[in-house]
């Protein structure tokens, strides 16, 4: 396994462009095969959850090919509506392709899926959500099967705002017979990114953005050529660093109306924030102060995604802030590894007592989950002395070579393999 090596306590300076979004990219990928044909993706990260699903869609039998940012999936040759048990324990995303696959083949099998260690995320609600348009679901033991002659559109109310559920019933709605109303949907930037996809290949969908998705089915769909979103967590992740290491930095090709929680909470710290279209300047010249409470919740609310980060940003400020974490039980599992570095935080429950410190401490962390692995990296670039971060893979998972772009930033981080001890070299 690889790990980052940082010397910490140098200001990010400079400017990067952001990468696109994983979580618009991966259902994106899924509801290609809803069409019979070549479909070309455009500004998709070079990331190991990518990885994964293009090894699914091959093992599908589509052709797929990443050249640069470009995904070129060729789905006339799919001739298989089963995913392989071990591709699926990969990753959670995989959970994307049921709605697809159900609407195309008439038939889907599937099992329980993988992903990051963060908290219980039952797929319950993607399964009655698919009920509702007519899938006939067996359970046995991990393995799933779904079936459909024919989807008919109904109205689905989600128990809870699941980003997941909805894009997988929006794709499945679009082939079904009828019109799909989905309420109580999730509201987040990539339903919309997939909304938009999905109607430039033909179907007829509005309301993505609000918690009321409507879908009228079409009988079939036309391929197409996509750019993907700039991805937000990485852009949030990048301004909490700046602040953090009290940089001051640019950032490019960002769009900063999906970010006006972290923007808000940010200002709130004293971070100086300044938006000129798709272009954000982020500078934290100062100690940061606290904010006496910061709550995760479905989107437009502070996202649960970039809690860990603004965790850091609070351990280093002036006074006590308080996180209260709404969304996934195991989310504070990056809390030992800060502590270990010095960070003064105490957790009750789903709650988050941050005390403020001057300066954290070089220590070696693992990264636990994606996002935490994110924070321990903006730890380190703050910290005195050298940090280890160890588990890196599950970075990798959503951030596009991490020590590159942050090394376009000034920083101080190299990748080593923990197998040859030898550098990795950036790029």
């Amino acid at each position: 396994m690889d790990k980052l090596v940082i010397e910490g306590g140098k200001p990010l300076s400079g400017t990067v462009a952001i990468q696109g979004a994983k979580n618009a990219a991966l259902p994106i990928l899924a509801a290609s095969m809803l069409v019979n044909g070549t479909v070309i993706i455009d500004h998709v990260p070079d990331l190991l959850d990518i990885d994964v699903m293009l090894d699914i869609l091959r093992d599908l039998g589509c052709r797929a090919e990443q050249i640069g940012p470009s995904v070129i999936l060729d789905t006339a040759s799919a001739d298989s509506c089963h995913i392989p048990e071990w591709l699926m324990g990969q990753m959670r995303s995989s959970i994307f392709l049921m709605g697809p696959l159900l609407a195309r083949f008439g038939r889907v099998e599937i099992y329980q899926p993988g992903g990051c260690a963060i908290g219980e995320r039952k797929i319950d609600i993607h399964l009655r959500g698919l009920q509702s348009l007519g899938a006939v679901i067996e359970e046995d033991g991990n393995r799933i099967v779904c079936r459909a002659a024919k989807l008919k559109g109904a109205d689905v109310h989600l128990d809870f705002p699941s980003v997941g559920a909805t894009e997988n019933i929006m794709m499945a709605a679009v082939l079904a017979e009828g019109i799909t109303t989905i309420s109580n949907a999730a509201r987040e930037p990539e339903i919309q990114d997939l909304q938009h996809f999905l109607n430039l290949m033909g179907a007829n969908i509005i309301g993505a953005g609000t918690d009321t998705i409507t879908v009228e089915g079409v009988r079939s769909l036309v391929p197409c050529r996509y750019r993907i979103i700039p991805d937000r967590i990485v852009t949030g992740t990048l301004m909490v660093a700046a602040a953090a290491t009290r940089g001051s930095i640019t950032l490019q090709n960002a769009n900063p109306s999906h970010l006006t929680s972290l923007i808000h909470v940010l200002r709130r710290a004293g971070v100086q924030v300044t938006v000129d279209g798709d272009i954000m300047k982020v500078g934290g010249a100062s100690r940061p102060k606290a904010v006496e409470r910061v709550v995760t919740s479905p989107y437009p609310a502070f996202p649960t995604d970039l809690q860990s980060q603004v965790m850091v940003l609070l351990a280093l400020a002036d006074g006590v802030s308080v996180m209260k974490e709404t969304i996934f039980e195991g989310r504070f599992k990056h809390v030992d590894e800060l502590t270990r570095m010095g960070a003064d935080i105490r957790v009750d429950l789903n709650s988050a007592v941050i005390r403020g410190v001057p300066r954290l401490y070089g220590a070696t962390v693992e990264a636990t989950d994606l996002r935490a692995g994110a924070a321990l990296v903006i730890a380190g670039l703050a910290a005195q002395g050298k940090t280890v971060v160890e588990q890196v893979h599950r970075i990798d998972r959503g951030y596009d070579r991490i020590e590159t772009m942050l090394g376009r930033l000034g920083a101080r981080i190299s990748r080593y393999s923990s197998v040859s001890n030898n550098r990795v070299v950036p790029g």
